[in-house]
Order: C-alpha cells, then structure tokens, then sequence
C-alpha cells in the first residue's frame, strides 16, 4: 500500500481525534477503503498527492442546479424526463448538472436521507442517473451532517443494535446549549423513544433530520464509502452539504470548529490520492470570510459558494444602487491557488441574508426583505443565543423577486431578472444557474400550501408538456428568458476571459453601474462588463470613461456594433465590452 497515503491519512486522523482513538488503525481502514475503490474500478492508487493545475476548470464549465423531478410527465420516471429535457433542451449551454439529492428521503424536499446507497424509487433508479451522466458532469450531494430518523442507521440506534448506538448525539436535555449557532427556530435537542427509554438527540436541522456523530470514526469511515461511492456512479463535483456543522463540542458555536476543518482536508485528501480529478465543494451559509475559511491552504475546498452574491445583486436591483454590491466585489480575496467559486443567484434554497452581515446595514436588509414580502416572499428566522429571533433566508423565486424595486412593482422584470443573470455570469468562478431561473418560474404559493414550508416556493414542478408549452410561445416570460439566457451563456462559454482562473478587477464609476474587468490568462483577451443597475437610461460618453478604449465591440449584441465615442445602457442592461 501507499506510505505517503497512509502517513497523510495518519496525520489527518490525527488532528481530528488527538490521543483519544487509534489514528494509525483508522488511517489504515480509510487507506483500505481507497484500495478497493481503485481496484473495483480499475484505477491506481497514486503515489503522491496530485497538485492543482489550470485544467481542472475552464470557461466551458456552466452547472445547471435541478431536483431530480423539476420536470415531470405521466409516462416516464422524472429522472428520464430530466435526462430528455436537458439533452434536448441544454446541450451545448450547460455542461454540467447538479441534481439535488435524490435518494429515498423522508422531508425537506431530499435533505432527510433514508439511504445513501439508493435512488428514490419514485424518481428512477441509477441507469437513469446514467442517462444523464451520459451527456453531462454530475454534481452530487453528499448529505453529510445528517440523516433522516427513518434511516436503518437511527432505526438500529432506536433497537440498541450495534454499532449504530454511538452514530447519533445524545445529550441530557438539561445542557445549556444556548451557545450553539442554530440556522433554525426548532429545538436544537430532540426526543426519542428508544428501547432504553426517552433520549434526547442533536438535531440541527429538524426533528427528522438526525445529526450524526463525527467523533464516532466508524461514522467517518461510513461517509468515506459513501463519498467514493458518488464518484464512482460519475460525480465530477462532490457537493459537502452543511458541513460547517458538523463536529460538535459543547461549550462552542459548533460552527467551523478545528475537527471540521481536519475532516474536509481529509476528504479532500482522499480524492488527491484515488481521483484527482473530482472538485470537492463546501456548501456553507455563513458570512463571507467564515465561507472563505474553507479554501484552507489550497488543502480543503476546491470551491466555495460565493453565498454574498444572491442578497447583494438583489439588493443593488432593488434599490437601482450597486455601491454595496461593488465594494464586497472589490473586497474579494485573491483565489488561493487551484481553487475557484461557485457562483450563483439562485437554488433551492432561500435568499440568504447571514452571508451580508457586516456588509448590509440592517436597515438595508430589512427594506429588501419588505420589498419581498410585496411581491409575495416570505422570511425564514433563526434562533440566536440570546432567545431571539433574526432573518435568516428570504424565500421567493428569484424571477419573481426582480418584479419591482423598493417603490413597488413596475414593467422592467424581465430585463431586470436578466441583469441578475449576466452579473452572475461575468464574475470570476464558475457560473450554477437554478433551473427555475432558466425557466423564470414565478411564486408558487400552491406548493407552499400544500407542503406548509415556505421554501417550496422556489420548488416549482414544472409539467412538461406545460413548460414545454410556454417555451414555445415566443411572448411568454419562459420563453422570453429562456432564449435570452441561454443565448448570454452560450456566449460566454466561448470566452477566454471567463476562465475561472481569469484576472477579475472591479472598476467604480458610479452607484448606477457594476462593471467588471476579466483578463484572460494570457492576456490576450479583455472584457469589460458593465451592468445598468437603474431603471433609466445611461448615457456614457467614452471620454468620461477613461478606463475603456476605442473600438470595442458589445459580444452581447444581436448586432455587431463598435462603440466609438458613447455607451448608451438601457434600463438594467449589461453589456459585454471586448476588442473588435
């Protein structure tokens, strides 16, 4: 076996336990778990870690963010209508998938896992994951903190079956544990009536969501199995869902603590030795510079989500101002080496609203938040330490969210929804657009009636002969959106200036105007994106804009023009500037 797997391993083990387990005895089962990987598929195990280089991701690289029954018809498993859809649909504009968790679930819309192993029977089954993996890069959650009660893991728990007493918290509900960082308004501790009476068990989440217990390194080894089991059903990206929860030591936050950290390097580890090739993605909700931790040293995450982007663009639209949205821009970290975001505005989830603290006044979070209510969004609350309550996620379908600014709804959504969209796509990473915003779903307050959870909302279930339908329809909003957007993506995957690796300069003319410089790697391309942020009219002699030069072209014009001596930006319009 390899000596230098197993010394890293050891080492990781090592921080993450200290002296209280044996870290030579686990590092040498994760090292065996990684040799019957490789052997089950033919791979080698290396010798040497694999360090980062510039192919891993290119400007090609668009990820499309879907549930695995998005998009449904009475005559065949969602998954194959997905697979239909999206190679009709998307090839050519997406090169890649990320479908939500799709595994037998018991709530929370896929996040309550009752198995890793399986693909929820009502959707399809792993040759229709296939069938998608045929055309496409999958992306694939690995729900780590946590699982569903109804998982045979808590069930056995529940009987006192070896060894599943130890994968679950149990704390005496007396504890203070007001300390602990809640993303919720529940209870963090929750009964259970076990074969040795009432427990209480950690559960960040819900009471049907059951966090495991990390200081247990048989749970470990488990979601090593499991990992590697993703990416051998052909995961190209590894999504590491909540993960800054999960250690747990009381007399903390619980948040991002040191073992946290060692157990994403160890993952991150374990793809460096049997598939370098894998992108390993932190999926944290928190402020930015706490999300930002999670690059490490090059050493844990290959990707963050860039979790500030979705409030702050919907704020600069709201208010028709992009100086908090520019500043926050212009305060980005320089990328640590072979690392990139994920940048989105919208998924499956809320608007998040913690990711702004320190950056939104108060008073600018809670005029955006009563801007949505207005146009028919709710807000989602956490529980702080002190007893109170604070917003934590604004729920509502990102098209809908862009009807109006703060003064009320008005005629410009569908040009102020697709400045969203080209601002997201400019920024330096690698752009994940949610399939409701490919097909501007609106509100859905029946869905949110039906399964009484306000996220459900934005988790529209599109039939598809009525979406198919309204993309045919040329005056539709679907199909106004869809064509445009898909026509800006294609656009940009042909740009050597939105390479992940692209040099991004921020420029600040204005409160009216987002503008982004990308320079390609060798320099030999640059684009000036520039977004209208106000509802009026800009016009822009070049003189007065002494960053731009002569003869450049906007890429993202239906004709080709060269603009010479004035830029003229309609409402909420981005143009794309480069060299003729």
């Amino acid at each position: 076996m390899t000596q230098s797997a197993l010394e890293q391993f050891t080492h990781r083990v090592s921080e993450i336990y200290g002296e209280a387990q044996n870290s030579s005895a686990i590092a040498r089962d994760i090292l065996q778990i990684c040799q019957t990987y490789c052997d089950k598929n033919s791979r080698k195990l290396l010798e040497e870690p694999t360090l980062s280089d510039h192919t891993r991701w290119s400007e090609k690289d668009i990820i499309l963010i879907t549930y695995g029954n998005s998009i449904q018809t009475a005559d065949e498993t969602p998954l194959d209508t997905l697979a239909t859809f999206l190679r009709e649909r998307l090839t050519g504009v997406v090169n890649s998938v990320h479908i939500l968790p799709f595994f037998p679930y018991s709530s929370d819309d896929g996040f309550s896992v009752i198995d890793y192993y399986q693909v929820n029977s009502d959707w399809g089954d792993w040759s229709d994951v296939a069938k998608v993996a045929q055309n496409f890069d999958l992306m694939i959650d690995l729900v780590i903190n946590h699982c569903s009660r109804e998982n045979l893991w808590f069930v056995d728990y529940i009987g006192n079956h070896q060894p599943y007493c130890d994968y679950f918290i149990e704390v005496d509900p007396e504890t203070d544990v007001s300390m602990v960082t809640r993303p919720r308004n529940t209870p963090l501790l929750t009964p259970v009536h076990t074969h040795r009476g009432v427990r209480h068990v950690w559960a960040t989440f819900s009471e049907d969501q059951i966090d495991l217990n990390f200081a247990n390194p048989d749970v470990l080894l488990e979601f090593i199995r499991i990992y590697l089991f993703y990416i051998e059903q052909g995961a190209r990206f590894i999504r590491l869902d909540a993960v800054a929860f999960l250690w747990k030591q009381l007399g903390t936050n619980c948040l991002h603590l040191k073992q946290t950290h060692e157990a994403v390097k160890l993952l991150r580890d374990v793809i460096n030795f049997v598939a370098p090739e894998v992108v390993m993605i932190t999926e944290t909700n928190v402020p930015v510079k706490e999300n930002l931790s999670y690059f490490g040293e090059s050493d844990e995450a290959h990707m963050v989500y860039q979790f500030g982007l979705p409030p702050l663009v919907l704020h600069a639209l709201n208010r028709g101002n992009a100086s908090f949205l520019t500043d926050w821009a212009d305060d980005i970290p320089v990328l640590p080496e072979g690392c990139s975001y994920l940048n989105f505005t919208a998924s499956h989830d809320g608007i998040g609203v913690r990711p702004v603290e320190g950056i939104l006044p108060e008073r600018e979070v809670q005029d955006l938040i009563d801007s949505m209510h207005r146009f028919g969004g709710f807000v989602s609350m956490k529980a702080n330490s002190d007893g109170t309550e604070s917003p934590y996620e604004i729920n509502i379908t990102l098209f809908d969210a862009c009807m109006g600014t703060r003064r009320g709804v008005d005629h410009h959504q569908v040009p102020r929804f697709l400045c969203s969209q080209a601002i997201m796509l400019a920024m330096q990473g690698i752009p994940a657009v949610y399939i409701h915003s490919l097909t501007a779903s609106p509100n859905d307050l029946d869905h949110v009636e039906q399964t009484g959870r306000t996220r459900s909302i934005n988790r529209r279930i599109w039939d598809k002969n009525e979406l198919e339908y309204l993309l045919g329809n040329p005056v539709t909003h679907q199909a106004e959106v869809f064509t445009t957007l898909t026509r800006m993506i294609r656009i940009r995957r042909d740009q050597k200036a939105f390479n992940p690796d692209a040099r991004q300069d921020v420029i600040k003319i204005n409160t009216d105007l987002f503008i982004l410089k990308r320079t390609s790697t060798d320099g030999e391309q640059r684009i000036y994106a520039i977004s209208n942020v106000t509802e009026r009219i800009l016009r822009l002699p070049l003189a007065s804009l002494g960053f731009l030069e002569n003869g450049l072209k906007d890429i993202l014009a239906l004709e080709s023009t060269t603009i010479d001596e004035e830029l003229v930006l309609y409402p909420y319009q981005t143009v794309w500037l480069t060299q003729a």
